[in-house]
């Protein structure tokens, strides 16, 4: 398959994204594991390799269908999480049983639609998955949540949910600008501009008011650090953290980590924004310490 120059850069973004993505969740998820709660204090790096989650495998997804397609096809996106559902990877029961159904037949549509008596998920799986189409779109972050809001449709349909991968995707656009990353403020002003009002709007407009706050504890008791799994108690401390971090993956991801909550999505966020920068790319040591992505992600697509 070759490919235009444009279209080779933007998977080369996307594939640092996705990279930044993967290192953030798998190592986060070592802070599952209670005998290592006390490196997290220290700083100190658990035992490896590093396994990464179901944040990884459908983020995956996301690119492979991007390469693919040049963009969002709601359809293929459906297979392709149902195909490569690895049930071992962390996924909630409800996503399990949707992916499950998808491959006996079901209509995706209908199947996330039902959810959660008919309100749809508002999780932060749409959400977690998205930065490397941020990444794919950093010449258009319009585009970029327009296509991350159609892309959270197949699994997440209450509206904090679909809110919460916009700004997601809106955050790893403006962090892969090939200017270079914007300041802080300039993020999260970006992102607030590209979203529409709703809870997760109005974490990210706390977001950006305590950006000069150096205690992330207390950043995390007023935003929430995804202990609840909700978009809009996850995606606003992960971008807080995100915008403070963006030439500094490793300090950044400490500082996500540490404070707990849904450690391998907070960070998994964090890293796919702050790794589709110029200046975000994470430690070499800690890459080589990550277990591989699995061997149908576009690489080579192109």
């Amino acid at each position: 398959m070759t490919a235009d120059s444009s279209t080779v850069r933007r998977l080369e973004r996307a594939l640092a994204s996705l990279r930044g993505l993967s290192l953030g969740d798998a190592l986060g998820s070592q802070f599952f594991v209670p005998a290592n709660y006390p490196l997290l204090k220290s700083r100190e790096l658990p035992p490896a390799p590093w396994q990464w989650t179901d944040d990884t495998e459908m983020a995956c997804s996301v690119l492979a269908v991007l390469a693919e397609h040049g963009r969002i096809d709601q359809d293929a996106l459906a297979r392709s999480f149902a195909d490569h559902h690895d049930f071992d990877r962390g996924y909630g029961p409800a996503v399990n049983r949707m992916l499950r159904l998808i491959r006996e037949g079901g209509d995706w549509r209908e199947l996330a639609a039902a959810l959660f008596n008919g309100q749809g998920s508002w999780g932060n799986g749409a959400a977690m998955r998205i930065a490397p189409l941020g990444a794919w779109y950093a010449d258009d972050p319009e585009q970029a949540t327009h296509q991350a809001e159609i892309s959270a449709y197949v699994t997440h349909q209450h509206r904090e949910a679909v809110v919460g991968a916009m700004a997601v995707a809106a955050a790893a656009a403006l962090a892969a600008d090939p200017a270079g990353p914007p300041t802080p403020t300039g993020l999260l002003d970006g992102v607030i501009a590209l979203v529409p009002r709703s809870a997760v709007g109005a974490g990210l407009r706390r977001a950006r008011d305590m950006l000069d706050y150096d205690d992330a504890g207390t950043v995390a008791a007023v935003l929430g650090c995804g202990r609840r799994t909700s978009a809009h108690d996850t995606v606003p401390f992960a971008l807080w953290s995100a915008a403070r971090s963006l030439g500094d993956f490793e300090q950044g991801f400490w500082v996500t980590a540490q404070v707990g909550g849904d450690v391998d999505t907070t960070c998994a966020i964090f890293g796919g924004v702050v790794a589709a920068g110029k200046t975000g790319a994470p430690p070499v040591a800690w890459l080589e310490q990550t277990e591989e992505l699995p061997g149908w992600t576009p690489a080579q697509a192109i």
